[in-house]
């Protein structure tokens, strides 16, 4: 089970109790959005949270991370159109992913390693 999966399967959930109508379209568009695993991740490394990422990656336990320190890595635009494509609030998508993010970025890489990147 990918990232996407566990991610579309869980936020899945909040999404049904804020907008029941068009969920698997919404939600599919919200995550390509973020460039795949691989991007979101990227985007968090280059905002500074390098040593929770590589936590997610590695096999030890997993570093938190804050709603706040999520927005501020991929931007307050970014974020907004993630949850204008959802139709929920900001700051539910934020506590979401603050969250669940980690232990879906553990989850999808057991091994301590990135899955390969999906091609087009």
């Amino acid at each position: 089970m990918s990232l996407f999966d566990n991610i579309k399967g869980a936020f899945g959930d909040l999404v049904a109790r804020e907008a029941p109508e068009g969920i698997p379209a919404l939600l599919s568009n919200a995550l390509t959005q973020a460039g795949g695993m691989q991007g979101i991740l990227a985007k968090l490394q280059a905002g500074g949270l390098g040593s929770q990422v590589s936590s997610w990656v590695g096999t030890g336990g997993n570093l938190p991370i804050s709603g706040a320190q999520i927005q501020a890595a991929l931007g307050d635009q970014h974020v907004q159109q993630i949850a204008a494509s959802l139709g929920i609030p900001a700051d539910k998508v934020l506590a979401f992913l603050s969250q669940h993010l980690p232990a879906a970025v553990d989850h999808a890489t057991p091994n301590g390693t990135l899955p390969p990147a999906a091609t087009a």
